[in-house]
């Protein structure tokens, strides 16, 4: 229902803004569900066509809040022009600057951070009365999944936030310090969101956690349970067809996590195993709990269970220290371990993070060359892992129109993308193909119809 307000201009769209991970994504689809059923709001693809524009931002890459500034001198043009359009700056950014925000870039009227998104429609409401500057910093506990309305579905597949938060504080992260400790929502609740999802149509459900598998949270039986006995019982649920999950830290790689991979058909055979050096020396001076033999024993265990799973990862190069030595052993590592895939950076220190006060930098000319061979190391290894699906049978669900006419896109069960000629009408099955190409980062192959399978 639209507010009504003879003195206002009506708001009739948004335009969201996302930046980072998946769980922004989940939470950038919450706050258009809540737009949508405070304000009647539709969203639409150009910040020009908007009378409200929302940012969701993420603090963890390099230069992150320079890119907010500079995305807001953009919006501000437009703001010159629409007085009453309404600018908010939400997300991990929205958390660290807080006010700063507003008095850097004066045409943003809301600053909120992760865990008061639910106060938007209530913010909004205030700025209209009142033309007044909002921001809403704080961190309830996870206060509020209890405000957030029914989860709409947006196709065939699905994200359920579970937890929020980190403890681990890792030294070059903030998470910790954005999005608050780790805070676990009840079983039931999820359940409710993924049987809601699952009825409007979804098929794939992927749970989200700044520290997924770190999940504890109160069971129907009022005992607490941890992310695996989550895990089977989201499986249950009628309609499930694929179940995914990110992201995980080994220190959270349980036993029992590793066999449920060979024990739930619906869970996928893909994991984003996060750990960013392969030196024991860096991996302690980054506060990350485990060293490299701990993670060789869990991947080991991994495909004992789940021999065909895929394993990708993070990776910084160039942490405070670094030495030639250091490096190496992550190269060994990667070697060792022989991953699909990984996302690789360079240090950047980010602000109020432990390791930005170190001294001991890494020369940025280091930095380029290092990052440069542990590159060409993954794109080899990315290179190997798509040739070895050529040939196979693969279950595909069909995504979306590829761009070449006649195409259709969609994933693998290990994730990869695979193109093929098909229909649109297939998009959201889960189709027969065998694949006849590998590429560089996606693979082709041939619908297998009828009786060929």
């Amino acid at each position: 229902m639209k507010q009504q307000n003879n003195n206002l201009k009506s708001l009739d769209t948004l335009f969201i803004k996302t930046y980072g991970c998946q769980m922004n994504e989940y939470d950038s689809s919450r706050m258009a569900d809540m737009m949508k059923q405070a304000y009647g709001l539709r969203l639409v693809g150009r910040a020009e066509d908007a009378d409200v524009i929302l940012m969701n931002t993420c603090s963890v890459r390099e230069k992150a809040e320079e890119k907010v500034y500079s995305e807001l001198g953009r919006y501000k043009l437009l703001k010159d022009k629409r007085p009453d359009m309404i600018i908010g700056v939400g997300g991990c950014v929205g958390q660290q600057e807080g006010e700063r925000i507003q008095k850097r870039a004066p045409c943003v009227d809301i600053v909120f951070g992760p865990q008061t998104y639910h106060r938007l429609p209530e913010m909004v409401k205030q700025i209209r009365r009142r033309r007044v500057k909002l921001t809403e910093t704080d961190m309830p506990e996870i206060e509020k999944f209890d405000h957030l309305p029914k989860a709409e579905s947006h196709g065939f597949s699905g994200f359920v936030t579970i937890m929020e938060g980190c403890d681990k504080f890792c030294t070059f992260c903030v998470v910790p310090y954005t999005r608050g400790p780790e805070l676990s929502r009840p079983v039931n609740d999820i359940l409710d969101e993924c049987r809601q999802l699952l009825t409007n149509g979804v098929i794939e459900i992927s749970l989200l956690g700044q520290n997924v598998n770190g999940y504890r949270g109160e069971g129907p039986d009022g005992e607490e349970w941890d992310f695996t006995m989550l895990l089977y019982a989201v499986a249950e649920l009628e309609g499930l067809k694929r179940l995914r999950f990110t992201t995980s830290h080994p220190m959270e790689m349980t036993d029992e996590l590793c066999v449920a991979f060979g024990e739930i058909p619906q869970l996928m055979p893909y994991l984003h195993l996060p750990v960013q050096s392969g030196s024991d020396v860096l991996l302690k001076a980054m506060h990350r709990g485990h060293d490299r033999d701990a993670y060789y024993r869990r991947i080991d265990l991994l495909r004992q269970h789940c021999p065909e799973i895929a394993l990708s990862s993070d990776f910084i190069v160039g942490y405070p220290g670094e030495s030639d030595a250091d490096f190496e052993a992550t190269l060994e590592l990667v070697r060792h371990v022989r991953y699909d895939s990984a996302f690789c950076f360079k240090y950047s220190p980010r602000p109020g993070t432990p390791a930005a006060k170190s001294e001991d930098s890494v020369p940025e000319a280091v930095k380029d060359e290092r990052l440069q061979r542990l590159l060409s190391l993954m794109r080899q290894q990315t290179g190997e892992a798509m040739a070895r699906q050529v040939g196979r049978r693969l279950d595909v669900l069909v995504e979306k129109e590829s761009r070449t006419a006649g195409d259709m896109q969609g994933r693998t069960p290990d994730f990869k993308i695979v193109h093929f000629k098909g229909r649109p009408r297939q998009i959201g099955q889960i189709m027969p193909v065998r694949i006849t190409e590998a590429y560089g980062q996606s693979l082709r192959g041939e619908l297998i119809l009828g009786g060929d399978r």
